[in-house]
């Protein structure tokens, strides 16, 4: 039987298949909220994918140089922030609005460096976007926003610092011990909240599965696809990302996008594609 060479595979359903299932993971950890809170959902998911990570790569056996540390660890405080972010989020506004908010981190990322029309073009559309999806009517919704916003700036250092990581020799290592640092950055808005988990072994178990479905195969994979494609080739694939979270939320989570709402979702997803337009075709990285 013909093996298939991972090398040949297009970067989309690789990003495909890590944003379903970040987006699943989500959708469980919604569920979460009520028992451990935010906080401590994503304590849980950051530390348990680093603990995966490093066990399953050994990473403590590979010779780490202080640049290498630095660059993972101030990635994984990047990536940590963002999962953190992004919960608080979602606790108060659906999925998929609120990652089509946080959609605004790659957009300035896919058109940072334009001077077309195109591009400001692109950059209004997304704003509108934001605005028709932030159209709130209570204080708690607007905050869901905000930090929607926020976990788009975090987005954006993602992507930026995690092609950093990827081009370097500790990769997928420097994944793993990042977000041990990462973790003990967040640390004191999840730690109260822990010791729920640890008296509850099914509490445990979900949050475990969904560091392995948010952070272990979504996160592994971007380190593939980064090795391979430039920072705004990434940034344009994140274009599905607002589709699949409204999908699984949609699924999982019974949250039916207003027309309103589908109206911001698309507005977002066409501004990143008119971003494309704006730029040269870029080339791709040796894998």
């Amino acid at each position: 039987m013909r093996r298939i060479d991972p090398t040949r595979i297009p970067p989309e359903p690789l990003f495909i298949l890590g944003s379903t299932s970040q987006f699943v993971g989500q959708a469980v950890a919604v569920d979460l909220f009520d028992d451990l809170t935010p906080g401590g959902v994503a304590l849980l998911r950051v530390l348990g994918a680093a603990l995966m990570i490093v066990a399953l790569r050994r990473s403590w056996q590979r010779r780490w140089t202080a640049v290498e540390l630095g660059w993972a660890s101030v990635f994984g405080i990047v990536l940590a922030a963002m999962n953190l972010s992004i919960y608080y989020s979602v606790e108060l506004v659906p999925l998929g609005n609120a990652v089509s908010i946080e959609f605004l981190g790659p957009v300035a990322v896919a058109a940072f460096g334009t001077r077309t029309l195109s591009s400001a073009a692109a950059v209004l559309l997304a704003v509108a976007g934001v605005v028709v999806l932030a159209g709130v009517e209570t204080d708690g919704t607007l905050r869901g926003v905000w930090f929607a916003l926020l976990a788009g700036s975090f987005w954006a250092g993602y992507i930026v610092l995690g092609h950093r990581v990827a081009r370097g020799a500790a990769w997928v290592d420097g994944l793993g011990v990042g977000m041990f640092v990462g973790a003990l950055a967040i640390s004191p808005f999840g730690i109260p909240h822990v010791p729920t988990a640890f008296r509850q072994p099914a509490l445990l178990g979900l949050g475990l599965l969904v560091a392995l479905l948010s952070n272990v195969v979504p996160y592994g994979l971007d380190q593939w696809v980064m090795r391979r494609i430039d920072q705004h080739r990434f940034a344009l694939l994140q274009a599905l990302a607002p589709v699949t979270a409204a999908v699984v939320g949609f699924i999982m989570l019974s949250q039916e996008p207003s027309p309103r709402e589908m109206i911001g979702i698309g507005l977002v997803i066409v501004a990143i594609v008119l971003s494309r337009s704006g730029k040269r075709t870029p080339t791709t990285a040796a894998a």
